[in-house]
């Protein structure tokens, strides 16, 4: 079987995946922040926390910077065009064979409706 493999698509789409990881870029989009503050505001361990975190810097989705005792948090500077190109080109094709299925469908209602 062939597999097919894309280090960074792959690497995006694994820290996309899970919702808290979701939210964290969304909430580094309103300004950069703090792990404990993040872990905070989820409700969750300083350790799961950074956990996720890394999973995100991994993806070069998030940058993090310790100043002191604090480490912030702040969105990469990669943004996600090539992830965006990736679900396009795939969005395109899913409508064509969908397109194509209702055009099939459209066809035998109207045999049946002829009989």
């Amino acid at each position: 079987m062939v597999q097919y493999y894309n280090a960074p698509l792959d690497l995006s789409f694994a820290a996309l995946s899970d919702a808290t990881r979701r939210g964290i870029i969304d909430l580094l989009g309103q300004g950069d922040a703090s792990i404990t503050s993040l872990a905070d505001k989820f409700q969750m361990t300083l350790t799961g926390m950074k956990k996720h975190i890394q999973v995100l810097e991994r993806a070069g989705l998030v940058v993090t910077q310790k100043v002191g005792r604090v480490r912030t948090c702040k969105l990469g500077k990669r943004g996600l065009e090539a992830e965006a190109e990736w679900i396009e080109a795939h969005r395109k094709l899913f409508e064509a064979r969908f397109a194509a299925l209702d055009e099939i469908i459209s066809e035998l209602k109207r045999e049946v409706s002829d009989e």
